[in-house]
């Protein structure tokens, strides 16, 4: 396999700074409350006019977790009330309906994924009419186009809820694991059996998923080099399609439940950084392929074909085949991406309730990309995605001269180059094997918003 990734640690501790994620440019922070619900419909109304109509991603934000992981920065609701997912769902069938409205009957959904919190809090049956009414508003891809995906809790699930998962229409599944050390999960308050993990896993393959993805997390109390090599060598046995290998970061100023995690069990910054370099050699050793920010796939998953083939996107939901789609998020918290805005939902249930129950769309704020945002997320986009940008081509889609228009960031990155980060050609730039786990680095010189506005994000390592 080709080398993708070279691991230099005095270059990654050097550039080891706070950075964005860039699931969206402009990120989150930059999104003001003087957007609207207005605002929101009028985006929708420019999507629908547009000559080729772009097709729809639904995501769907269930907040509901009944323990909370220690670790965890997500927006959820903690609690063993399971009545709470049936008000929830009341408000929710209701925004699917509203947002349905405004949408052209002819503007297909691609793809839907369910995310939290934990979709599986609520019940199969509950599960089942929401697919309904999903099908009910919207004209929905048959399987074998379409890409449905739900985040499982395994300790939420069992052989019969996957069986139902699949029967209502779901072909991808995302399983939260973090750690397979008892210690570990001992910590940070997620015990979770290897058996409960990997039934689940088996149930999905009986069930003829099309995708199984996992999630890891680095960083995390207790680990060491040895323990979390034990957990990648047994995950890599299961052989699911996708791996994120997420760094754990430590923020309790921000995350309450990270309060609860003892400061002195976490491994060090050089510890860390050995867990991290063992991952990606066993890793690339099994075959998988680094496709960017976290996330590795075996060759033949959609991902590493879309990126050999210059068609991966990243979007709120990471990486993605189905870039070409406007996105619907419906839910507490959730934020889409339609035509050239961004908007989000109220944060907290009771704001949410009382705009629906008011008959609005639950609009908190949002953002409309101004012409420099949009040729901005399409540089980052470029190069998160696929390691390389062609100024040409940038300079025929937005009308500019690339090397003008940027001629202060490409100053930048001279440095970045020195470093051997990164290669600056004629016309275009090709990010080398020991700059790709810099990524964030690198798009953080084509934002503009960075020096503005500082916020407090995680450790790009």
């Amino acid at each position: 396999m080709e080398q993708q990734l070279v691991f230099d640690t005095q270059l990654l501790t050097k550039y080891d700074v706070s950075g964005p994620r860039y699931t969206s440019y402009p990120t989150a922070p930059q999104f003001s409350e003087d957007f609207c619900e207005q605002n929101y419909r009028d985006s929708i109304a420019e999507s629908n006019g547009d000559f080729l109509a772009r097709p729809l991603s639904i995501y769907i934000h269930i907040p509901f977790c009944n323990t909370v992981c220690f670790y965890c920065g997500c927006n959820k609701v903690v609690t063993k009330d399971r009545s709470k997912g049936a008000d929830y769902l009341i408000r929710l069938h209701k925004e699917i309906a509203m947002q349905a409205e405004m949408f052209d009957g002819d503007r297909i959904v691609k793809q839907i994924h369910l995310g939290g919190g934990t979709p599986t809090f609520i019940n199969d049956p509950q599960l089942t009419v929401l697919m309904n009414e999903l099908h009910k508003n919207f004209p929905i891809a048959e399987d074998d186009i379409g890409e449905y995906s739900i985040e499982i809790d395994p300790r939420e699930a069992n052989k019969e809820t996957i069986i139902m998962l699949r029967d209502i229409g779901f072909n991808r599944l995302s399983l939260g694991v973090q750690d397979l050390d008892k210690s570990v999960q001992l910590a940070v308050n997620r015990v979770q059996s290897e058996r409960e993990t990997f039934d689940i896993i088996d149930a999905a393959r009986a069930s003829n998923f099309r995708s199984i993805s996992l999630d890891l997390m680095y960083g995390l109390p207790n680990q060491s080099v040895d323990s979390f090599s034990r957990t990648l060598d047994r995950v890599i046995e299961a052989k699911p399609d996708r791996l994120s290998l997420f760094n754990y970061a430590h923020m309790p100023k921000l995350f309450k439940p990270q309060r609860r995690i003892n400061e002195v069990d976490l491994p060090s910054p050089s510890v860390k950084m050995a867990i991290l370099k063992q991952s990606i050699q066993q890793l690339e050793e099994a075959g998988y392929i680094y496709i960017g920010m976290d996330h590795f796939a075996l060759p033949d998953d959609e991902l590493s074909i879309a990126q050999s083939e210059g068609k991966l996107q990243r979007n709120f939901q990471g990486y993605s085949t189905h870039g070409d789609c406007d996105l619907l998020a419906m839910g507490v918290t959730a934020i889409g991406q339609t035509h050239n805005s961004f908007s989000q939902n109220h944060r907290n249930l009771d704001d949410y309730y009382a705009a629906i129950d008011a008959g609005h769309l639950p609009i908190f704020r949002g953002m409309t990309l101004t012409a420099d945002d949009r040729l901005r997320a399409r540089v980052i986009q470029e190069l998160i995605c696929h390691f390389r940008l062609d100024f040409n081509l940038i300079s025929k889609q937005f009308d500019i001269d690339f090397n003008e228009y940027f001629s202060h960031e490409l100053t930048k990155l001279l440095s970045m180059e020195k470093d051997g980060l990164l290669q600056v050609e004629a016309n275009a730039i090709e990010v080398l094997p020991a700059g790709r786990l810099l990524i964030r680095n690198i798009c953080m010189v084509f934002d503009a918003y960075l020096q503005k506005n500082q916020q407090q994000y995680s450790k790009v390592i």
